[in-house]
């Protein structure tokens, strides 16, 4: 199957928080969507990665995904090498994704920036035909996305880009609490987190509000490019 909008994430949780609002529109629009995990996140706090595994494919049915897999590299260990690097490199020849949406550029968390490194670089190296590739026993073709967006997370970062997800924001928040064992939860006796206060969930939303100011709607969701976006038509950024 091939995947318009494919989005990768050094943990489950990371689409969630920080592009998920624009995965959901992009499905709906008519696009076929996908997320693939690098790791999973077996070094959070909270859960544990079964738990993470099960809420992964629950926030996956809330927003209408294709194909959503998890590459299983190792939590705050992968590093940026050649084995990793062809992985994805696999991945992005089999589903063909026109836009890949990737972690931030830098981040709190180091696996963020690896994670973006790692895929900017396997998208580039996707399309050399020199670099010969073999995924489920099929010989694989070379393919480089078009665009490769990276989502803001932690940090704050000025934008590049912004989607309006106006329409999305309760489905997004909703793809978010999928995952239980991370955010807000009253009841649990889990040590505490920077992402389990109520207070941080009001924040996705007030940042979400803040990007939608930017380009005068009520939600938006904000990306880095990795290099200048071009049009044919100045009115088709209206």
């Amino acid at each position: 199957m091939k995947i318009n909008l494919l989005a990768f994430a050094a943990h489950p949780d990371d689409v969630e928080i920080s592009s998920s609002g624009t995965m959901i529109k992009h499905k709906a629009l008519g696009y076929t969507t996908g997320i693939i995990d690098l790791t999973r996140g077996e070094l959070g706090t909270r859960g544990s990665a079964e738990i993470r595994d099960k809420e992964a494919q629950e926030s996956a049915k809330i927003m209408g995904l294709d194909i959503r897999e998890n590459l299983g590299f190792a939590d705050g260990f992968f590093e940026v090498n050649k084995n990793n690097m062809l992985e994805i490199v696999k991945r992005i020849r089999k589903y063909k994704p026109d836009i890949l949406l990737a972690n931030a550029l830098s981040d709190r968390h180091p696996d963020h920036g690896r994670g973006s490194d790692l895929v900017s670089r396997a998208a580039f190296l996707a399309g050399l035909r020199k670099i010969e590739t073999t995924h489920e026993g099929v010989e694989q073709e070379p393919w480089r996305p078009k665009a490769v967006y990276h989502y803001i997370q932690y940090n704050e970062s000025r934008p590049d880009i912004v989607v309006d997800i106006s329409g999305y924001m309760d489905k997004k928040m909703e793809s978010i609490m999928a995952f239980e064992s991370q955010f807000y939860d009253p009841n649990s006796n889990e040590p505490e987190t920077p992402i389990t206060s109520k207070q941080f969930l009001n924040g996705l939303k007030s940042r979400s509000s803040e990007y939608g100011k930017y380009i005068g709607v009520d939600y938006g969701e904000a990306f880095r490019v990795e290099r200048l976006v071009g049009v044919d038509n100045l009115f088709d950024l209206l």
